[in-house]
């Protein structure tokens, strides 16, 4: 049983912030900001792209719920709404969550950085591909 089925089941203590027959949301353990919030489905699914569209209809759901909360109650200046999907993207735990992540200035312990590449002559080579049916 992974661990979010084991938090889930109640075998693992955890701080719940938001529950329903669907999702939990609680505050992940590492906090890499003031009220960083996974939301996860109930059920186990490993990932983003095995999970049925109407329970991941419903993490979006509560991840705007939730983040609502977070920003009236703690006031970050943004936020990012995340999920690792395999592990070279950085999925750790293999079950369906999203991160919400309350950012409070661009000094946080979070950074995401993206860098332009060269690779701009295969952009329609790609896009050809991914419209094919």
């Amino acid at each position: 049983m992974c661990i979010f089925c084991k938090i889930v089941s109640r075998e693992i203590p955890s701080h719940i912030i938001y529950e329903d027959d669907t999702v939990m949301a609680i505050l992940d353990i590492s906090q890499v900001t003031k009220g960083h919030t996974l939301v996860l489905s109930k059920k186990h699914y490993d990932d983003f792209m095995d999970c049925p569209v109407e329970t991941l209809a419903k993490i979006m759901n509560v991840s705007q719920i939730v983040t609502q909360r977070i920003n009236d109650r703690l006031h970050p200046r943004g936020f990012n709404l995340l999920s690792n999907l395999g592990e070279a993207a950085g999925q750790s735990v293999d079950h369906v969550h999203f991160h919400i992540i309350p950012r409070y200035n661009e000094n946080d312990e979070l950074t995401i950085t993206f860098h332009p590449s060269n690779r701009n002559e295969r952009l329609e080579d790609t896009a050809k591909i991914l419209k094919e049916k």
